[in-house]
């Protein structure tokens, strides 16, 4: 029941927090990937769960590669074990074989045969939600709880902030927020305020009047008159010159733009939706207007980075090997093998990398794109791809951190590499410099994997 507390000579009602607590999250498994192809079907671990040709999430694994009792997954609180039971085609973790059993805190990816499934912290969001496509984006439940954000900013605001990492799919997000408000046939005008050279931000955004300046011999409608009735994206927005911010701000507060050279101002009526990776930053390091931020800063919302919505990774390869060739597919290898990186350029990257993945499979005369079709930089980051190179001393992790990094991965040197954000190769070289052995570092004492 809620209790009331006296304030100020007010009487104030309070929720009793005791009477709900917070439910705890349900760890457990995501089939993200079958025989078939993309799939979604989660289930709890509760304590362990067998893996084989018994129903899982409620069907049947209809997958010839996988054995009647092929694997065992286990979670205690604090690392998770996998087991295979003695399988015919084998189990794998984060792309390894596993050799008996292997024990870490957190892997990313176990495969039987040919199906993959992804470790979830928490596994209600994939129970409820599934994977759909709204509009032109793709959107499992992960990024549905920012979708949903956007959509009901869009029912009662006219300006909305999206954030997120390069390539994560901000476009879209204003795409969406277009589509769901009250003008979704007016105009949709993108601005990249990057790609604007200097100098002319002013005049490409609010337009110019005829000899407004030298050359200017016609009228020419800005980005703000060209959105009017609609939506104005301005992507990167933290790069805007601060002047433009501040005509930006008057257009925002007054609803008219006042072009370049013009006597009168036009009434415009615009809705703003602005993208960059961190405006509070550039807020406060001086280059972006604290009054702009509060008119567009809010609401705010953060689109996720594609390693925390892999169960998406599947269908986004799908579909982008059908628009290369339809009849192309993707092996099992290909599948895991993009689970199981980072994509720090998220979803831009991983398209592109599929693509001439793609390329290089037709051009070997095959259509099951492998893994080895991949590049092998694909996905890990500058850092990590400098694997072939010495570790210059001052860059290279201390003894301390790499063995907080083996310990965190119950001595897995591949999760130990991740957690460092370099290559596996480049740990192993720093392993057999400094005499560490990882095996030290592992939870049981028997068969384990290692990569």
């Amino acid at each position: 029941m809620p209790r009331t507390t006296s304030r100020g000579g007010e009487t104030v009602e309070e929720p009793d927090v005791a009477a709900a607590p917070a439910e705890k999250p349900t760890p457990g498994l995501v089939l993200v990937c079958s025989a078939a192809g993309p799939a979604m079907r989660a289930a709890p671990i509760r304590g362990g769960i067998e893996l084989g040709r018994a129903a899982f999430a409620g069907s049947s694994l209809d997958d010839s590669r996988v054995s009647r009792r092929h694997a065992r997954v286990a979670f205690d609180g604090a690392a998770w074990t996998v087991v295979d039971l003695d399988s015919r085609n084998g189990t794998f973790v984060d792309g390894e074989r596993v050799t008996g059993s292997v024990r870490v805190q957190k892997p990313r990816v176990v495969r039987v045969g040919r199906s993959s499934f992804i470790v979830a912290d928490d596994v209600r969001r994939f129970q409820r939600t599934a994977i759909a496509r709204r509009g032109a984006a793709l959107v499992g439940p992960t990024l549905a709880e920012a979708w949903n954000q956007i959509e009901r900013a869009a029912g009662f605001g006219d300006t909305l902030l999206v954030t997120g990492e390069s390539g994560a799919g901000k476009e879209l997000a204003a795409r969406a927020f277009h589509a769901a408000g009250p003008r979704p046939t007016g105009p949709f005008v993108a601005v990249n305020c990057a790609a604007i050279p200097e100098g002319v931000a002013e005049r490409l955004l609010f337009g110019t009047r005829r000899g407004a300046y030298s050359g200017a011999t016609a009228d020419a409608e800005g980005y703000v008159q060209a959105a009017d009735g609609g939506t104005l994206f301005l992507d990167e927005i933290a790069e805007l010159d601060a002047a433009v911010q501040a005509k930006l701000l008057r257009v925002l507060e007054s609803k008219e733009v006042h072009a370049l050279g013009a006597a009168r101002a036009r009434a415009v009526d615009v809705r703003v939706c602005s993208a960059t990776h961190d405006l509070r930053a550039a807020v406060g390091a001086g280059r972006f207007r604290e009054d702009l931020f509060f008119r567009i800063g809010r609401p705010e919302v953060v689109l996720p980075p594609l390693r925390d919505r892999a169960e998406e990774i599947p269908w986004l390869v799908d579909a982008e090997l059908a628009r290369v060739r339809p009849g192309l597919s993707a092996h099992v290898t290909l599948v895991e093998a993009c689970l199981c990186r980072r994509w720090p350029g998220n979803v831009r990257e991983l398209l592109g990398e599929i693509r001439r993945a793609a390329h290089q499979a037709l051009a070997d005369e095959r259509t099951s794109v492998e893994a080895r079709d991949l590049a092998p930089t694909a996905g890990i980051g500058f850092e990590a791809a400098r694997a072939g190179a010495s570790i210059a001393p001052s860059t290279a992790p201390g003894r301390a951190a790499i063995e907080d990094a083996l310990r965190a991965n119950s001595g897995n040197v591949t999760g130990a590499a991740r957690t460092l954000g370099m290559h596996r190769n480049q740990l192993r070289r720093l392993l057999a410099k400094t005499g560490i052995d990882p095996k030290a570092f592992g939870l049981t004492a028997g068969p384990r994997h290692e990569p």
